[in-house]
């Protein structure tokens, strides 16, 4: 991409508008862009406030799988509207800036939203784990007290990480503003660096990175979930068992590996199409698949969404989750 000449002045201050990579320059092409985005993003956002809805009106599904699935909706809906609705609003308006703090929030609330859903979708492995491997001590194990504190955690983790990864990325001086990606990317952040201060945001990326394997090293405790599902006697248990969690691990796995493949790989290995190929996938596809997987294969959401239309009315006063 050819950097304009106003981006390669030496006085270029720390706090100039970034200019951020537009999917094409023709403008039906960006008018494409901007419904194709609005779609995909009305969808995850529909799909995610549906999953909420229908658990707070349903008391059979205040548990604490549902509780913990909740806090993944609010989650996947504020990481997808950290990056498409300014990329959507670029394209409309036939735009490719984004101002300096608009840079800085983008990268804040990711990192926020993307280590609390990591985060939680790790605590979700736990609760399946135990539910499945010791059922007879679930409900002591997972109360109501351990799930909120669970829960906390993830958010108070997610807030660590941005902070951390926020002045990591933006304590330096940058010697150009032009991103090659849709969004505030991180490891597109750090190629514009005119100093060494870069190293500093690759050690927390390499730590976060990290810390990721480390997680998936303990969602491996599937394998053992596995095997105790497949010593259920009755097959309506075992597939009881599987539709809670096949979605789950489908899930990580798309999120995990495109986002660690992004965040991981050298600069200018990957051509810009697939990087950016990439970082619509685990931007944007997992954070809308989540409400139509569980949905679709979790037969206690289908029962509720029936009970739901069959209602004639909807207690007036909402119960507590658990």
């Amino acid at each position: 991409m050819n950097i304009p000449v106003m981006d390669r002045r030496p006085n270029l201050t720390s706090t100039s508008d970034f200019l951020l990579l537009e999917f094409s320059e023709v403008r039906e092409i960006q008018i494409l862009h901007f419904f194709l985005f609005l779609v995909l993003y009305l969808t995850a956002m529909v799909g995610n406030l549906f999953i909420i809805t229908i658990i707070v009106l349903d008391h059979h599904l205040h548990t604490p799988m549902y509780f913990f699935l909740i806090n993944l909706a609010l989650m996947d809906m504020g990481t997808i509207s950290v990056t498409v609705p300014k990329s959507m609003a670029n394209s409309l308006m036939n735009s490719r800036t984004i101002s300096y703090y608009g840079c800085v929030a983008q990268v804040f609330f990711f990192f926020s939203f993307g280590g609390s859903d990591f985060v939680l979708l790790t605590i979700m492995a736990h609760d399946r784990y135990v539910a499945i491997c010791n059922p007879l001590q679930y409900e002591t194990i997972m109360n109501k007290g351990v799930c909120i504190q669970m829960a906390m955690s993830a958010w108070i983790c997610g807030i660590i990480n941005g902070i951390l990864h926020t002045s990591g990325t933006f304590s330096r001086i940058f010697c150009s503003h032009v991103v090659d990606q849709f969004f505030c990317e991180v490891p597109k952040l750090i190629i514009l660096s005119c100093n060494d201060l870069y190293l500093v945001e690759v050690g927390l990326l390499v730590l976060s990175c990290s810390v990721m394997f480390g997680c998936l090293v303990f969602i491996t405790t599937y394998v053992l979930i596995f095997r105790a599902v497949f010593r259920i006697p009755s097959a309506k248990g075992r597939q009881k068992a599987l539709s809670t969690c096949i979605p789950h691990l489908t899930v990580l796995s798309l999120f995990a590996c495109t986002g660690i493949f992004s965040y991981s790989k050298p600069p200018g290995n990957v051509s810009s199409h697939l990087d950016l190929g990439f970082a619509v996938i685990y931007t944007i596809i997992p954070f809308m698949m989540n409400p139509f997987i569980y949905s679709m294969r979790n037969k206690e959401i289908q029962t509720a969404l029936w009970k739901l239309f069959h209602q004639r009315h909807f207690p007036n006063r909402i119960p507590s989750l658990f």
